[in-house]
């Protein structure tokens, strides 16, 4: 993950963000909890220009989907909590980030068994894979505005050991990611020169 959080970086210095500005692993604000630490943050004259989360999944999918689903969940909820309760981050609203990286194999893909809840549950994940579901979330926590930007990449290793990538989900391509990222950086800037 540090070589895609590297490029992450550097997306945010080609458009203008001093290198200082980037700060890896630090503690931000919450309302639910007290604080939490997120992967990077970039901060520029006193603004949080972004918060991101870098996330993997390799195995065992079945197990902690549930679990990815929540820290993510968690996280950006109490971030804009924290922003509407008490201004954590100023005037400047926070903009989150999550970049999702998926190893398929054969759990990843094949369809989930049925769905069943005591109430009935959301149709759409009915035959959903794993893959699917993961694009599902991601696109949910863009769509209601939990984060703003997302990067969701998929990888798979042939069987000579050559590793090749997909970027299944266009509102969270490498290219969407770029531009949205762009647009914060443009924002703050106009806002605070």
């Amino acid at each position: 993950m540090n070589g895609i959080r590297d490029l992450v970086r550097d997306i945010f210095i080609e458009n203008g963000m001093p290198k200082e500005s980037i700060v890896y692993e630090p503690f931000l604000p919450g309302f639910y909890r007290a604080r939490k630490r997120w992967d990077m943050a970039v901060r520029y004259k006193g603004a949080l220009v972004a918060a991101l989360e870098f996330k993997s999944q390799v195995g065992s999918v079945g197990k902690n989907i549930n679990n990815r689903f929540e820290e993510a969940l968690g996280s950006g909820t109490d971030t804009w909590a924290a922003q509407r309760k008490f201004a954590a981050y100023g005037e400047v609203p926070p903009w989150l980030g999550y970049v999702f990286v998926l190893r398929e194999d054969d759990e990843t893909e094949q369809p989930n068994r049925p769905i069943s809840a005591l109430f009935p549950a959301d149709p759409t994940f009915e035959g959903m894979s794993y893959n699917q579901r993961y694009q599902e979330m991601l696109k949910r926590f863009m769509g209601d505005n939990i984060y703003q930007g997302g990067w969701f990449i998929t990888t798979k290793t042939d069987s000579e050991g050559r590793v090749s990538y997909a970027e299944p989900l266009p509102t969270a391509s490498g290219k969407a990611f770029r531009v949205a990222v762009e647009g914060r950086v443009n924002f703050i800037r106009s806002v605070l020169g």
